[in-house]
């Protein structure tokens, strides 16, 4: 049960640590995320972002696993 608990905090720390980040760095892109800008309407799709953010979870999880 202890270890649940652990993983609980652990799991909460990094939820708050990527929660500010998003807050912080709102106009963060990356060379690839699409956005586009016309009149009255913006589209953004940070799709270089979403793939950085995968391999770095997948790593991360995959260090916590082992």
């Amino acid at each position: 049960m202890q270890e649940m608990g652990k993983m609980l905090v652990i799991a909460g720390v990094v939820l708050a640590v990527i929660g500010g980040l998003l807050w912080w760095g709102k106009g963060f892109r990356l060379p690839g995320d699409i956005f586009i800008e016309r009149g009255g309407f913006s589209f953004g799709f940070p799709i270089v972002t979403c793939i950085v953010i995968s391999i770095i979870l997948t790593v991360v999880l995959n260090l916590f696993r082992r």
